[in-house]
């Protein structure tokens, strides 16, 4: 038979017999003489592990805490290797080698500062002092930020002190807390230790914990602003980008996505190209995981913002991989790409040039045809907006009659940015009139832009579109028997009203004006438009004289006449 085996103590028992070794190592390692050194740290450390082993005896609850079951038998072992180690040096006749004593005395010593630096973390963590607290109960809905933060420094003081099946324990109860309570992503930051999360992402730690960590990161970071700069500040972009470059598909999904959200600030997207992380980001663009792709070239686009990065974006080829996901990435990859290429195309001629080659417009148009989300209108139109600064793209926009009237429907029914948008894109096209008057629906909505006044400068874009659409002549006779549109005009030239710059209403009356129909005439006169301009004039507004010289037209001229033969 096999003698049973010897039970562990209990840790009331370990933490008698640390005392009682401290209270004999202590004294017993000043009468050594050799490696005097190294026994000066050593009794550094055994000083201030008594101290903080008596602030164990003074917690209330401390019995309770199950990492001290594992961690004070750890911290028994050390002092007895330690007292073996101060019996030897303390006996001249000791055979051994003075090397091998040296490294003896040197891993004891890190063994030591190990558990005493587990020791203080748990103390100043507090959970001692609460019983129970290591199995604390997953706090319900609407807990207290005390009650939080308390259970967030127990699940980091066993993520870092206790063994792998603390740690995954540990690291599930934080996952379902950030998933459950919107408050507990701010409070990590805070209450938690970061960094060691962060050094959870290492490729050498364990396969489970290692990905909880990155699910875990993945949350903080689009949490908030302020969680997703803690990440970064505490090193996370650098492992995450090597998880996405060697992980499975699932862990590079979620790395991604906290790149992309820590990209998001400007000062920390310049640091992607410090890691090399552009190739990596365009990998993932050409992998065909939908999810991943589309967070990689959101992240693509945050770091295109920065200058120094976007000649690197060209030397490694992004925007080949950019203009295809257009047409072949998912609904958010394809809004994500249509923003990247908004941004490069704004960024210069020699981006637009590059753009242009890969077929970046005709598949933008073809998106603005297919999409129906705002957002993904929004981007594709402002990309289309920055290339049609070429002479080569204006000249093709202008030209399509189906591009301007998708546009001026979008100016009729959409949102108050796409309005913007479309109306910075009529005012700047050489439109011919046929297609001038296959977009005279949009002129209400235009005359309603002009009363906006935000966002900037939507009121001038809105003019100057109205202005181009007004040189038809059609168009000038049906805006001018619209008694709603000529009533707005009228009331924004009222010098009282100081929502509307008076330039703006003035510009238009002039363009209504410069064919000089009687009808038109009659009817801006009759809402009162001829009293506005002159109190104009006397202000010296810009255009108003002309303005009046055109609604007055032939009456002016006969009061002049009157006046001469009088």
């Amino acid at each position: 038979m096999h003698p049973a085996a010897a039970q562990p103590p209990s840790p009331a028992e370990s933490l008698d017999q640390i005392k009682h070794l401290l209270s004999h190592l202590l004294p017993s390692s000043l009468s050594i003489k050799s490696f005097a050194g190294r026994w000066q740290v050593l009794r550094s450390k055994l000083a201030s592990l008594k101290s903080s082993v008596s602030e164990i005896s003074d917690s209330p609850h401390w019995s309770e805490n199950p990492l001290l079951q594992t961690l004070l038998p750890n911290l028994l072992s050390t002092l007895r290797r330690i007292e073996t180690l101060c019996h030897q040096c303390s006996d001249p006749s000791f055979p051994a080698g003075k090397l091998l004593m040296q490294s003896d005395l040197d891993m004891a010593a890190g063994w030591l500062s190990r558990q005493l630096n587990d020791v203080d973390l748990l103390l100043r963590s507090g959970v001692l002092r609460q019983s129970s607290a290591i199995v604390l109960s997953h706090p319900g809905p609407g807990s207290g930020k005390e009650d939080l933060g308390f259970f967030i420094r127990d699940l980091f003081t066993r993520l870092q002190i206790g063994g792998i099946d603390f740690k995954k324990k540990a690291m599930e109860s934080l996952l379902q807390l950030l998933k459950d309570e919107e408050k507990a992503a701010t409070l990590v930051p805070k209450e938690g230790n970061i960094g060691y999360l962060v050094q959870m992402l290492d490729l050498s730690a364990h396969p489970i914990v290692r990905e909880q960590a990155v699910m875990a990161v993945s949350i903080l970071a689009t949490a908030s602003h302020q969680s997703a700069k803690c990440l970064f500040e505490e090193g996370g972009l650098g492992p995450l980008l090597r998880i996405v470059e060697s992980s499975s598909m699932q862990l590079k999904e979620k790395a991604v996505i906290a790149v992309e959200a820590i990209t998001a600030d400007p000062e920390n997207a310049w640091a992607i190209s410090a890691y090399g992380g552009v190739s990596t980001l365009i990998e993932v663009c050409k992998c065909g995981w939908p999810a991943a792709q589309a967070h990689a070239i959101g992240a693509i686009r945050n770091v295109a913002a920065v200058e120094e990065i976007r000649t690197s974006l060209v030397e490694e080829g992004a925007v080949p991989v950019i203009v295809q996901l257009l047409v072949s990435g998912s609904a958010l990859a394809q809004e994500n790409a249509a923003n990247c290429i908004a941004v490069l195309a704004s960024s210069g001629e020699c981006f637009r040039h590059m753009i242009l080659q890969e077929k970046g417009l005709q598949r933008l148009l073809h998106l603005l045809h297919e999409s129906s989300s705002s957002d993904t209108l929004e981007h594709v139109l402002r990309a289309i907006y920055s290339l049609s600064a070429s002479d080569s793209t204006s000249r093709i926009l202008s030209a399509s009659t189906t591009f301007i009237i998708q546009v001026s429907e979008l100016i009729k029914h959409g949102n108050i940015m796409l309005q913007h948008i479309c109306a910075s894109l009529l005012a700047n096209l050489s439109m011919s009139d046929v297609n001038k008057r296959a977009i005279a629906g949009c002129m209400g909505s235009l005359v309603k832009l002009m009363e906006s006044a935000k966002p900037v400068g939507l009121q001038e874009v809105a003019t100057q579109a109205l202005v181009s659409v007004l040189t038809v002549k059609s168009n000038r006779k049906d805006l001018a028997k619209d008694e709603k549109c000529v009533m707005k005009l009228v009331q924004m030239l009222d010098p009282q009203k100081e929502l509307v710059s008076k330039k703006f209403p003035v510009a238009v009356v002039a363009a209504i004006m410069a064919g000089g129909s009687k009808g038109c005439r009659k009817r801006l006169v009759a809402a009162g438009a001829y009293g506005h301009l002159q109190r104009l004039t006397e202000m010296e507004v810009a255009g108003a004289r002309r303005a009046l010289q055109r609604l007055s037209g032939n009456r002016l001229k006969s009061i002049f006449s009157r006046t001469w033969r009088e």
